[in-house]
């Protein structure tokens, strides 16, 4: 049986009817968050942008996007993209079907990590942070190495073994934080600061061993990118594998292609450094070596150059005759003050004690003067050899062989050494030898012209 509506119950307009649901609808869903695949993506004139979600062919939601919202999204929205939209349920009244507005947006999955992590580079790049004008050298020969990774795991046995096998004597300080997961990022950038305040690290290395972009999300957060970055210790950044690239590592003042690989490139080898070392102690040796005998042997030629040996062994026998004479002053000397002192002791008996004083000091006296005339006498003495020493020096180095050389003459010896003083003595076809002022050369007479006998 079917009931007829009674003319007593309310009846509805259209209008009224839609606002009732659209209140219901409003008050049931103020903010969800849809996932879905984008589809009818169109844009307005006004920058509104609409489109639908759907999943398959079992359910569609239209979507209105606004400029204002639209404005904030950081990738571009097409058709077939898996999103993930938050917004407000509403019924559109005019059309009487209901539909999401949007107010935020992102790409599901690994595709909303890609585009976000895009967006903040491209932030973080623009504001300097990545300027290779910014990176620092590493230090040479460092002390201490910080690690700021996982206490567990492969990577921090292997980073420990690399500088252990490279440079035993350095000193390893691990700030162990979680490296992926909840509150990873902010340990990890809490653990550069401290390192950084503390000073005693020369270098620091921040990584971890390979895997996702979810499990390495932590070194792309901005916190910690903006540490690595601000640190005034040279950082070291190895994470993950070589095709892996964090933004951290954008940050570092070195990019590792690995943890162990940042371990290698902190501190060298000292096997390698030992070699280097013994070999350029070598070559040093080698080099002072060879500038002392250069030197020698530019000393020889001055001493056969200028006959010095003779002229030392001339100067060694002046100095000898200095020394006899220097010692028979003193002897003198002795022998004045025996017999002053004779004296004193003959006055002393003579006048008796009681003018021994006054005599006394008259004899010091006058032994004093005698004393000061004898050292004159032997001063002026030495002064007087020195100028005759100088003087002969004087006259052997003109009288030097040596001296006539330099002025274009050579000496000629017959072969068996003799000294040849008037062509008379040579025959034609004889060898001779002629020495110059630099060096000796072997002559053979080729014709004889005799001169005519000096005049004197």
């Amino acid at each position: 049986m079917t009931v007829s509506p009674g003319r007593t119950e309310e009846i509805l307009s259209v209008a009224a009817l839609t606002r009732r649901i659209k209140a219901t609808v409003d008050e049931a869903f103020p903010a969800v968050w849809v996932r879905g695949e984008a589809t009818g993506v169109r844009r307005a004139p006004s920058g509104h942008v609409y489109f639908s979600m759907r999943e398959g062919n079992e359910a569609l939601l239209e979507c209105a996007l606004w400029a204002r919202s639209a404005a904030r999204v950081t990738f571009d929205l097409r058709d077939g993209m898996e999103v993930e939209a938050f917004g407000s349920i509403s019924v559109y009244a005019p059309r009487g079907r209901y539909q999401l507005n949007v107010q935020d947006m992102r790409p599901a999955g690994v595709g909303a990590l890609l585009l976000q992590l895009e967006a903040l580079k491209r932030r973080l790049h623009a504001e300097g942070l990545f300027d290779p004008a910014l990176k620092q050298p590493l230090p040479r020969f460092p002390r201490t190495v910080g690690l700021v990774t996982s206490p567990s795991g492969a990577a921090v046995r292997d980073m420990i073994k690399v500088l252990r096998a490279r440079w035993p004597s350095v000193r390893i300080v691990l700030a162990p934080v979680r490296v992926q997961g909840e509150g990873a990022a902010t340990e990890i950038a809490a653990a550069v600061r401290r390192f950084d305040r503390w000073g005693g690290a020369d270098v620091l290395i921040v990584g971890r061993g390979g895997g996702s972009l979810e499990d390495l999300w932590a070194f792309n957060e901005e916190g910690v990118v903006r540490a690595v970055a601000e640190a005034r210790t040279p950082v070291i950044a190895g994470v993950g594998h070589e095709v892996d690239q964090t933004l951290v590592e954008l940050a570092a003042d070195v990019r590792a292609a690995t943890p162990s690989n940042a371990a290698e490139i902190a501190v060298r080898d000292r096997a390698e450094i030992a070699a280097r070392v013994a070999l350029l102690g070598a070559r040093s040796g080698r080099a002072v070596r060879h500038a002392v005998e250069l030197r020698r042997r530019r000393l020889q030629g001055l001493v056969e150059k200028y006959g010095f040996r003779r002229q030392r062994d001339l100067l060694d026998g002046f100095r000898q005759r200095v020394d006899d004479a220097l010692r028979a002053i003193q002897a003198g000397v002795q022998r004045a003050l025996e017999t002053a002192r004779g004296r004193l002791a003959q006055a002393t008996r003579r006048y008796g004690f009681r003018r021994f004083p006054e005599t006394l000091a008259g004899r010091r006296r006058e032994a004093q003067a005698l004393r000061e005339r004898l050292i004159g006498l032997a001063v002026d003495l030495a002064a007087e050899r020195r100028r005759r020493l100088a003087a002969l020096s004087d006259r052997l180095r003109a009288l030097s062989p040596r001296e006539v050389l330099q002025r274009g003459f050579c000496i000629a010896r017959a072969a068996d050494g003799t000294l040849l003083r008037a062509a008379d003595a040579l025959t034609v076809g004889e060898l001779i030898a002629l020495e110059f002022a630099s060096g000796e050369a072997d002559a053979r007479v080729e014709r004889i012209r005799r001169g005519e006998p000096d005049a004197s």
